[in-house]
């Protein structure tokens, strides 16, 4: 059997990443790694609620964008308060995408990836 355990973004400033991360999402580092040439550092930040955790990846020599293709890819939170959660983000300037016939919007971190807000639902 399988289960999830983490996602990767790679990142041109890990240190800029830690703040965005912690600032929109409350993401907490968990572990690190750095390689024992000094070539890459990873640092997993996880929820403090659940088991999952996002690797940001900083190649040391690596000064270019990544290509994000189409960016038809995400990752979702979920809030108990999307009003408070929203408000938050446009303070920040973080929101790029609205669906409010959805109850859903995006943000975008600092490499242009997009994260999806949705209210917390009942799975029952």
């Amino acid at each position: 059997m399988f289960c999830f355990n983490h996602f990767n973004f790679n990142v041109l400033s890990l240190e800029r990443s830690l703040k965005f991360y912690d600032e929109a999402l409350g993401l907490k580092p968990v572990r690190e790694k750095l390689a024992g040439d000094g070539s890459f550092r990873l640092v997993f930040l996880g929820d403090g609620q659940t088991g999952f955790t996002l690797e940001l990846t900083e190649l040391k020599d690596r000064t270019e964008p990544y290509d994000l293709g189409e960016g038809e890819f995400h990752l979702a939170f979920e809030t108990e308060d999307m009003e408070a959660a929203h408000a938050k983000h446009a303070a920040m300037g973080c929101i790029c995408f609205e669906n409010p016939g959805m109850g859903i919007y995006f943000i975008e971190d600092p490499d242009g990836y997009w994260i999806e807000i949705i209210p917390k639902r009942d799975r029952t």
